[in-house]
């Protein structure tokens, strides 16, 4: 399998490149779906809601399937799947069959999540937090370049374009990855076995090890920030430090951006130094950038914020390899994507929260309390075990 690591490697990244930029195009795209299908803020929301917990919710099935039948059939299932329900989303006709369709795009999209992870310490057992950090920074190439581009296309003809012209992206990548991603055997028994009493028992012991659960609450202390932040920076940036929405959507869209660079240097870091220096390196720069926040109104001074707030970018990318090397090879998959779904699940609270915040009046006060929680994800990575 050495040979051609590299093109393996970069098809992954196509697929998630993919996968994620469209997740984020629906942000982009909701003042359309409002108008055509009558939808008041709050509906809006919960559409988003339904997403990202169908997201969560496939991280499971995503491991367990890997287990069982190989990440190349189950990746090629996520780009077809992904297609189908983004042509329910286009043809819709009413809002039942697009929140529907919507949860289904969810579920296929976290279908490719965890096979893209469980195969890269096959590829690079030595490098693995490199390797991640190369398709984890296609992510945000993603959402960097795909939700602009939908809103572009939406504005120009009709809004079920800016969707559709990914359709046949998905397709074409269901086939590309099928023919450069290797087939692994599966792991059918060792998979079987983890559904019994015996099985789930040595899950629950796997899942205890400190090894496992302080890198597992960080990462879900980085969501929990990641889904808040991402919610409502631009909104923060519009009513409170009075910039203009296509100035805020630019300094959004500088935020993903910069984890093109972050993730595969912060990959490269936990290669070299270590989990617990290189996450208390990217966690750092929030706790700085969430307390001055506040203090601070020029576009410059909010511009170097949005930097060292990119920092937490990388966390997710110190975070996983870790524990992928620590989940035992034969529950891998499903124990990933049991840590993923908790994580997720826990992660997609803290829009509520932050925005009830801000609704009385505190929003400056939230992003405090977001520096408060980095600041945990720094004295909890003290306590993870090194390798």
């Amino acid at each position: 399998m050495s040979d051609g690591r590299g093109k393996v490697l970069v098809t992954l990244a196509g697929g998630w490149f993919l996968s994620m930029g469209v997740r984020m195009i629906y942000p982009v795209l909701l003042p359309h779906l409002r108008t055509t299908y009558d939808l008041d803020l709050t509906t809006s929301g919960f559409l988003l809601t339904v997403l990202f917990l169908a997201y969560a919710i496939g991280q499971l099935p995503s491991g367990m399937l890997a287990d069982r039948i190989g990440e190349q059939l189950i990746l090629t299932l996520s780009m077809l799947m992904s297609a189908v329900t983004l042509t329910l989303v286009v043809s819709a006709s009413s809002p039942g069959v697009l929140f529907a369709a919507t949860a289904l795009f969810g579920f296929g999209a976290a279908l490719y999540a965890v096979a893209r992870y469980t195969i890269i310490p096959q590829l690079y057992p030595d490098n693995i937090g490199t390797a991640n950090g190369v398709t984890a920074a296609s992510q945000d190439a993603g959402q960097s370049v795909l939700p602009p581009l939908a809103g572009l296309i939406a504005a120009s003809f009709i809004w079920q374009l800016g969707f559709a012209f990914t359709i046949p992206l998905f397709l074409l990548m269901a086939v590309v990855l099928w023919r450069i991603v290797p087939h692994q055997p599966s792991m059918s028994k060792d998979s079987a076995d983890t559904l019994s009493f015996e099985g789930a028992r040595y899950m629950s012991l796997v899942l205890r090890q400190p090894a496992v659960v302080y890198p597992t609450s960080v990462l879900i202390l980085g969501l929990c920030i990641w889904q808040a932040f991402t919610s409502f920076y631009p909104t923060y940036l519009v009513e409170v430090k009075g910039l203009s929405t296509t100035v805020a959507g630019i300094m959004f869209g500088l935020f993903f951006a910069l984890g093109i660079l972050i993730k595969p240097l912060s990959g490269g870091a936990y290669d070299r130094i270590g989990i617990r220096h290189s996450l208390m390196i990217v966690a750092s720069g929030p706790v700085i950038a969430f307390i001055s926040l506040p203090l601070f109104d020029g576009f410059w001074a909010l511009v170097i914020i949005t930097v060292f707030v990119s920092t937490l970018l990388g966390f997710a990318t110190i975070t996983e390899p870790y524990l992928l090397e620590t989940l035992p090879d034969d529950v891998r998959g499903t124990g990933f994507g049991i840590l993923r779904t908790i994580a997720f699940m826990i992660g997609a609270l803290s829009p509520v929260f932050f925005g009830g915040a801000a609704d009385r009046g505190f929003f400056d006060e939230a992003f405090v309390v977001l520096a408060a929680v980095a600041g945990t994800m720094v004295l909890l990575a003290i306590r993870i075990p090194e390798k």
